[in-house]
């Protein structure tokens, strides 16, 4: 189905998760709509599979508007949570898998999920968060139960149930919560992103238009399901009537492998994956695979045409955030490499200068967006009304990215305003690194800030100031963050200095940390891992 199909199909009250299962169900019968390791749902399979499991979920007392924590990884049983949660009127709130300490536990407590649903072998991530400050209640393991903590009085840990007999979808307004995604903290705690269901139905229309999907393609992505860019896929293969496939992780060695077993037509790349994947010695493979194209956004430009020349699969740019939605954007005739597109039908995009006023032509400044459509876009950021009003002001989103915009209307990304780190396709909170590097008893002071990679993106470093006779060295100081920190937040390089550089106010000066980088000084953790 086209997007002007889609659009005629779903008329604005019906641009809700269930309706969309419902109507695609009828459309597309047994054709394969989510595919997982060795799982496949076809469309008509999956209103059962939303119904069942809104009623187990129903017979544990969860009720309409409850959050539902999901811990897991790109398997079937995130799927079969996620619609059931649609189903009920629940909202998912899925983790990041690598979340860890202090940063899941405000996950729990500002959400205020009552259940949790997790992969078995993940349940040691919870053995340094105090279950007993949440509203947790429940735990269900997905998987064979691990030797696990005690839980804290009140919270049962039990397997996953049996599925219960199927209820008949809720009655949900497309403006209802669908999901709450946490986003990178950039000046404090991370925030909850409030998806409405009408979002993700304008992140399937838009990516359809963008990507030009066709009915039958088949969408296969190794990004992580509990990120906005493959529940987004997933959108857009239950719109357009493809099949999504879910890989548990990204395999340089087992990439071309997949996308062949598959029989893929598109698929989603980040800024990192691509100069891994060249790095390779050229395979056979490369060429017998039935790609067209990629969504690779942040690959640098020089790599494109190398990729394309290698491989025959066209990679495509763009811009889009948990907040947002595809605003920028082109198809593979239209795009140019090193840019990220224009502002797609339905958007408004401005450059604004430090004044507010809009930029000149390739002068950078903040990126503020707008969508035509009143729910094409988050509603706020869950019990955060301050933070909301600053991002979402004046009818625009400000992104807090830098970007230029060219007399020609194409958009170039240039950096981050905010204080945030990307590492490998992850947002890292600067500020959660540093309160794990604070709490240890031997930090006085610790500012966190990204350098250049040696393929894309950021790495983590952390300039560390020690209190007075301290002997804490930086291994030690990495052995401590690895159990509070996700594995790719903790720091890459750290230095120890006699003093942080501030303003008057006391306030930190990144920017001088980033202008200095890594120094003679800077211990490096992946030169002392290939030491051992």
């Amino acid at each position: 189905m086209n997007a002007a199909g889609i659009l005629t199909a779903f008329a604005p009250g019906d641009r809700t998760l269930p309706a969309m299962l419902t109507r695609q169900a009828r459309r597309y019968g047994a054709r394969p709509l989510v595919v997982a390791g060795d799982v496949s749902v076809s469309f008509e399979e999956a209103v059962p599979l939303a119904a069942r499991f809104a009623g187990t979920l129903a017979a544990a007392g969860i009720r309409p508007g409850d959050r539902v924590a999901l811990m897991c990884g790109n398997r079937a049983e995130f799927i079969e949570s996620f619609v059931g949660c649609a189903w009920l009127g629940a909202i998912a709130v899925p983790l990041n898998t690598a979340s860890r300490g202090p940063q899941l536990a405000h996950f729990l407590q500002n959400s205020g999920a009552r259940l949790l649903i997790i992969e078995a072998e993940l349940l040691d991530a919870l053995s340094h968060v105090e279950l007993d400050a949440t509203a947790l209640e429940r735990v269900w393991l997905i998987g064979d139960s691990a030797p696990s903590p005690q839980p804290p009085e009140g919270v049962t840990v039990a397997p996953l149930p049996p599925r219960s007999d199927a209820i008949a979808p809720a009655a949900i307004d497309p403006a209802h919560t669908l999901a709450i995604l946490y986003t990178s903290g950039t000046t404090g705690p991370s925030k909850g992103v409030c998806c409405p269901h009408a979002q993700y139905f304008w992140w399937g229309l838009n990516g359809i238009r963008n990507l030009e999907l066709r009915e039958g393609d088949v969408l296969s992505t190794c990004l992580p399901l509990f990120h906005t860019n493959a529940l987004g896929t997933f959108h857009q293969a239950l719109l357009c009537g493809a099949t999504f496939v879910a890989e548990p992780r990204f395999s340089a060695s087992r990439f071309w492998q997949r996308l062949i077993e598959r029989q893929a037509t598109v698929t989603y790349l980040l800024g990192a994956m691509v100069p891994i994947l060249l790095s390779k010695p050229t395979s056979p493979d490369e060429r017998r695979h039935t790609v067209r194209c990629a969504l690779a956004p942040g690959v640098p430009a020089n790599l494109h045409r190398a990729f394309a020349e290698r491989t025959g699969i066209a990679l495509l740019d763009g811009y889009g955030s948990t907040e947002t939605n595809f605003v920028i954007g082109a198809t593979a005739a239209e795009h140019r490499p090193g840019f990220m597109g224009a502002v797609r039908d339905g958007f408004a995009a401005r450059v604004a200068d430090a004044t507010g006023a809009d930029a000149k032509p390739g002068d950078p400044g903040e990126l503020i967006v707008r969508a035509d459509a009143k729910l094409a876009f988050a509603t706020g950021y869950f019990e955060m009304p301050e933070k909301t009003a600053e991002a979402f002001r004046d009818g625009w989103f400000h992104t807090g990215d830098r970007v230029t915009r060219e007399t020609d209307g194409y958009f170039r990304f240039v950096d981050r305003l905010k204080d945030a780190i990307r590492r490998r396709g992850e947002n890292i909170s600067s500020f959660e690194v540093e309160q794990v590097l604070l709490s240890h008893p031997e930090v006085g002071n610790a500012a966190v800030f990204p350098v250049p990679s040696e393929l894309a993106e950021d790495e983590v470093m952390a300039a560390v100031v020690r209190r007075p006779g301290s002997r804490l060295s930086e291994s030690a100081l990495c052995a401590f963050c690895r159990p509070r920190l996700a594995a790719f937040a903790v720091p890459r390089f750290i230095e120890f200095v006699d003093a942080l550089p501030t303003t008057e106010s006391g306030k930190v000066q990144k920017y001088k940390l980033r202008d200095r980088g890594v120094t003679g000084h800077t211990w490096d953790r992946q030169a002392a891992d290939a030491k051992v």
